[in-house]
């Protein structure tokens, strides 16, 4: 089987109608299979979650975890074959621009990656934010930009308690400082959901504390959270389920008790793992 980008993007991007906002599933995948390049990277994959949920996807460095983030937002195609579907917020058909306004992805890896652009360092924390509506790395001057823009990227600094970087430039800022930016950005359309692809990478312990805060606060708010990584001490408190992924398939699917285990994470990780408790939060060696 081929993948067809053509065939997925048409039925994604057809004419369709308002959002389903009183819907309860942000994604429900059957049978999903994806293809980079000449190699299948996800098999069999049947998911559901639902809006608002809070779930971690955990699995060793690549299990396919990445490539099921791109295929959640429509960046990478499934293979057409009978049985496959794809439903986002209860619809197979978007608008792609439409679509993505109602869930943020926050990447891995440095600012510098994520937002690529020459002007990216002389752009303050605020302009960063705003140029989240227009996916671009800075405010061009060919963008319009309205005060309803700029209230609600000021909101979305508030939100998560970053004003104080409104007026920074983005190349004096920290990695952490960098990151609660890049979150500020995805929250700017008010999304349903928030997908973070190993949030805490090259991250420093403060900073890793800091980023953990700003996502509880996220997820007490009602904001759904779909949490990648391979840390087990990225897993906040109020996600309750958890996915394991290994070689490109879901291999397990339930409550976090049931699952973070050192029995099933030494299976996973092929390697021995003992895992610590501090109060609400696991750490693992």
């Amino acid at each position: 089987m081929e993948p067809v980008d053509s065939l997925i993007n048409e039925r994604l991007s057809g004419e369709a109608g308002p959002a389903d906002n009183e819907g309860t599933e942000f994604l429900t995948l059957r049978q999903v299979n994806v293809a980079r390049g000449e190699r299948v990277v996800l098999h069999d994959i049947d998911l559901t979650i639902r809006a608002g949920e809070h779930v971690a996807v955990l699995g060793p460095n690549g299990c396919g975890k990445s490539t099921l983030i791109l295929a959640m937002t429509c960046q990478i195609y499934p293979i057409v074959q009978p049985g496959m579907s794809v439903r986002i917020f209860g619809r197979d058909r978007w608008d792609l621009t439409q679509l993505r306004r109602h869930f943020g992805v926050v990447g891995a890896g440095l600012l510098g990656t994520d937002l690529p652009g020459e002007r990216t360092a002389v752009t303050t924390g605020l302009d960063a934010v705003i140029a989240g509506f227009f996916s671009a790395s800075t405010l061009w001057p060919n963008l319009h930009v309205t005060s309803e823009m700029r209230e609600r990227a000021a909101e979305a600094l508030e939100r998560i308690e970053a004003s104080h970087l409104a007026a920074q430039l983005v190349g004096e800022m920290s990695a952490g400082e960098k990151r609660r930016i890049l979150i500020a950005r995805a929250l700017v359309h008010r999304p349903r959901q928030l997908l973070l692809d190993e949030p805490s990478n090259a991250l420093d312990l403060a900073a890793q504390r800091e980023l953990r805060d700003t996502l509880r606060r996220l997820a007490s708010e009602g904001t759904g959270l779909v949490l990648v990584t391979h840390h087990l001490g990225d897993i906040l408190p109020e996600i309750e389920r958890v996915i394991l992924m290994s070689g490109g398939r879901i291999v397990a699917d339930g409550p976090r008790e049931q699952l973070l285990t050192a029995s099933r994470l030494s299976e996973l990780f092929n390697t021995p793992v003992r895992i610590g408790r501090d109060e609400e939060w696991l750490h693992s060696w």
